[in-house]
């Protein structure tokens, strides 16, 4: 284990454009690829890094990011690592909760001093990648840096979403903007690499991801920048011209869970034979809780470029291009296209099966006979037969009681129930 090095995961705002996926939990306790949640991300990547001092800070419905953490990340008792949760706490000095990204980590400092490190890597909760930051922090420390900030070369097209960064030789940063207007982005080309260019990839995007020394750290927070919430939009640009800030070039797959489309995205890519995240590499394991759960029952279905968790029962007659989380029930005669069925925290008895028929109820999962495109099932839905939803951009963006359309995508929100012959 790095010895030098404390992690501090955010966990973010209160994610309402992942509405209504974060209606009940923060963005990193959303579920992805079936069974893993976006925390497990920045985790997976820390301890296959040899970082085992992780911090994650909460503020917004942390209540099951919480529970989960408690729950998946265990060490020995041998072992110095640690991934311990700091929640947003009204205190004598500061009765505010976290106003930034920035002010989270002030507030924690008192925490985090209690051990021994000379560098702070700062991440986010929300996003997909698989980094060696062994390799960052090595770049940090071979360049004499003060701060070291993870890029990405990205388009035009995307270049005005991002924070965009110029750096001179060295890969020293000198300049910052915030999501250019397009008309500016021509001064904001970087040599980003003969592959980068040729893909025109020529822009130079902060990924939210810093290291920092411990001494530059508590000076810009204590005391040159006190007054600063956040770090992206007021930290790095107040820093660029004070300190050693250095670019560290990451060119592998990264998205940002930012909203509803992007998250669809990347789940259904993991479908792909050859996805850009590899959840099938042994040096890059991503890691999450155990459960003790028996392995999928599958009978009579067609699978096409689909992913399915543990401790399913699967009747559906065909199912493509979709991601099936755990616990998930498919009945006879359905079929499922380009869709992220999220599961259940549960079984249904017999008994309980029985009890919710006689009473009009459909069981927990996807009932017979449904054709479903297009979709977000988030978790312990209950869809009865013949329920169709054909999700696409004929649809408008709209939110209802039981379920919300956002670019096309149709998302049923949690323990929605969707009575027999539903259509959306």
């Amino acid at each position: 284990m790095n010895k030098n090095v404390i992690a501090v995961i955010l966990g973010g705002g209160a994610g309402s454009r992942l509405a209504p996926l974060t209606s009940t939990r923060s963005k990193p306790a959303v579920p992805i690829a079936g069974k893993y949640r976006l925390v497990d991300i920045p985790i997976s990547n820390c301890l296959n890094s040899n970082i085992g001092r992780i911090y994650v800070l909460t503020q917004f419905n942390s209540a099951s990011l919480n529970k989960h953490i408690k729950n998946t990340y265990h060490f020995s008792a041998f072992s110095a690592a640690f991934v311990d949760i700091i929640a947003a706490e009204q205190t004598p000095d500061n009765p505010a909760w976290f106003q930034g990204t920035a002010d989270a980590v002030r507030q924690s400092l008192r925490h985090m001093s209690q051990q021994d490190f000379e560098y702070v890597l700062i991440l986010s909760g929300d996003q997909l990648y698989q980094m060696d930051f062994d390799e960052m922090i090595n770049n940090h420390v071979n360049s004499k840096a003060d701060i070291s900030i993870a890029t990405i070369p990205v388009g035009p097209q995307e270049a005005t979403e991002f924070g965009i960064l110029k750096k001179s030789e060295g890969n020293v940063i000198t300049s910052f903007i915030e999501k250019p207007k397009k008309e500016v982005l021509k001064e904001w080309e970087s040599d980003t690499g003969d592959a980068m260019n040729v893909l025109s990839r020529k822009y130079l995007a902060s990924m939210g991801i810093y290291i920092f020394g411990r001494k530059v750290l508590y000076d810009l927070l204590q005391e040159a920048a006190k007054d600063a919430t956040d770090f992206g939009k007021e930290i790095i640009p107040f820093s660029i011209s004070k300190y050693q800030v250095v670019s560290f070039q990451y060119d592998g797959y990264w998205t940002d869970i930012g909203n509803i489309s992007s998250f669809f995205e990347a789940n259904l890519a993991l479908t792909q034979d050859m996805p850009e995240f590899n959840l099938f590499d042994n040096t890059k394991a991503v890691y999450t809780r155990a459960r003790m759960l028996p392995p999928a029952k599958i009978s009579g279905s067609t699978l096409e470029k689909t992913i399915i968790a543990e401790g399913c029962i699967i009747n559906a007659s065909r199912i493509e291009n979709s991601v099936i989380g755990i616990r998930t029930r498919i009945g006879y005669g359905t079929n499922v296209v380009s869709s992220y069925i999220m599961g259940t925290d549960f079984y249904e008895t017999l008994e309980d099966m029985n009890s919710s028929v006689e009473r009009g109820i459909p069981k927990l999962g996807i009932g017979e006979r449904c054709y479903i495109k297009n979709a977000i099932i988030d978790k312990n839905c209950r869809i009865g037969n013949d329920v169709r939803i054909n999700g696409g951009k004929h649809l408008s963006n709209s939110d209802h009681s039981l379920y919300a359309i956002k670019d096309g995508i149709v998302v049923v929100k949690k323990g929605a129930v969707l009575p027999d012959g539903f259509v959306i």
